[in-house]
């Protein structure tokens, strides 16, 4: 058995690992025990009732979450002429077109998230197996191939979270830092849930959200309640 450290120990006391706590109840006991240094990460991990193996049991999508990530993401935008202007305007901090690509080609990557307009999918699809392993590929489902480049760029400033189901029926993803107020942490863990019930696919058959847990960057998982998240449609069949 490994061994668990007395900080895992002492985090882990409190909470009773086979109960289901509301969210608000579950929010209050991960901000509790985020006891480290810096502002650790408020995550989400969600077990779905599908098989990513099947094309219609795939679940892609992305949530602005009303109350950000208090993190910064670098944007990159690859586009041209008026619409790498707008993108400028808008707050991207990387913009170009052949330019950018050699870049990445060349394995320089400076950014956490990747715009695209339409007409610069044929240079971008070069980088399939640079950006691709790193979730960084533009993709239309998510809103990262887009022509209204201005719109995908703030959203991605303003806590937009692209989320994809792995292997294992798994979703995770950040719902923001423990330094934030718990309704504010409340709210966007209800935003995330909600969107992830909105992006059922329709090869899902039975229970499709069957559980919900949070935890810090440094702490222990505390298990929610699904229906303190969700509506009765998005858990049921």
């Amino acid at each position: 058995m490994a061994h668990v450290g007395k900080r895992i120990s002492k985090a882990r006391e409190g909470i009773e690992r086979t109960k289901l706590y509301a969210v608000n109840d579950a929010v209050k006991l991960v901000k509790e025990r985020a006891s480290a240094k810096f502002d650790e990460t408020v995550e989400i991990a969600m077990n779905l009732g599908v098989d990513p193996k099947h094309a219609d049991q795939m679940v892609r999508g992305v949530v602005n979450l009303p109350n950000g990530t208090g993190r910064t993401l670098r944007v990159a935008v690859f586009a041209r002429g008026a619409k790498a202007d707008e993108a400028k305007a808008a707050g991207a901090d990387i913009v170009g077109a052949e330019d950018l690509v050699a870049t990445v080609q060349a394995g320089t990557i400076e950014f956490d998230r990747c715009i695209a307009t339409p007409d610069m999918m044929g240079l971008v699809g070069r980088l399939g197996k640079v950006l691709g392993p790193r979730g960084l590929m533009p993709n239309p489902r998510v809103g990262t191939v887009t022509m209204d480049v201005a719109a995908a760029v703030k959203a991605s400033k303003g806590g937009a979270v692209e989320f994809r189901v792995e292997k294992a029926g798994i979703i995770q993803g950040t719902v923001g830092k423990s330094s934030f107020g718990e309704d504010k942490l409340v709210e966007n863990i209800k935003a995330f849930v909600d969107a992830v019930a909105k992006a059922k696919p329709a090869g899902a058959k039975g229970t499709y959200i069957q559980r919900v847990a949070i935890s810090s960057t440094m702490g222990p998982g505390v298990k929610v309640d699904v229906a303190s998240v969700a509506t009765t449609a998005a858990v049921g069949a």
